[in-house]
């Protein structure tokens, strides 16, 4: 057998190996989340692993409209963090460090919501611009303290492609867009959406939606 054929052959077997070793992705467990079946949802102020000191607020007032539409009581969101603030608790951080069973007792929730923001903002090239957001999040039970749900979600968004002088004209102008609006605010409301209703891995519907074929938020 010739040099050439040993290593087709190996090859072959490498590729083998990889295609059966490769696991298919198991479904979402929802047995807690239907165990526990919460009504009511409290969600705290994400953890920023950004530097963008703005991306936790702006992201926070994005989040509670998918919720509602998925059927579950949000606490309005600038109402906890405002209560949290006056209690002694100024930082996202340390409002994440409170026992469920205390905001169980105090507040009422069912199940809370934590979130953490790991990338946010835009980078501009100088034939582009990229807008990136990632955030990941699990949802509590209040009285046993068991995660119940979890997800991530990112976007990626860039301008430019094909002609030069196109791309460049594209990048100038989504650079003074953005200078004068925050665009990040917008995606984050797409990442929110995707996050919740995913019929794979997002909610269950909620109790206060209409009834369904479907008990998830993204199946219609």
């Amino acid at each position: 057998m010739t040099p050439a054929s040993l290593i087709f052959r190996f090859l072959s077997v490498l590729l083998l190996v990889f295609l059966t070793g490769c696991p298919s992705k198991l479904p979402f467990d929802y047995s807690a989340f239907r165990n526990y079946r919460p009504r009511s949802i409290l969600v705290l102020p994400p953890l920023n692993l950004t530097t963008d000191v703005n991306a936790p607020y702006s992201y926070l007032s994005t989040i509670t409209h998918p919720l509602a539409e998925c059927g579950y009581y949000v606490f309005p969101v600038a109402v906890i963090d405002a209560y949290m603030k006056e209690n002694g608790l100024p930082s996202s951080e340390e409002m994440h460090g409170v026992p469920l069973k205390k905001i169980k007792e105090i507040i009422g929730a069912d199940a809370v919501l934590y979130v953490t923001i790991e990338e946010w903002g835009q980078k501009y090239m100088v034939l582009q611009s990229i807008t990136t957001i990632k955030a990941s999040a699990k949802l509590l039970d209040t009285a046993s303290g068991e995660v119940i749900w979890y997800g991530t979600q990112s976007i990626i968004q860039g301008s430019g492609g094909g002609d030069p002088v196109v791309m460049l004209i594209n990048a100038a102008v989504v650079q003074i867009i953005n200078s004068m609006t925050d665009y990040t605010h917008d995606l984050s409301r797409v990442v929110n959406q995707d996050m919740i209703n995913n019929p794979d891995e997002g909610f269950l519907a909620g109790p206060y939606l209409a009834p369904r074929e479907s008990e998830h938020c993204g199946n219609h």
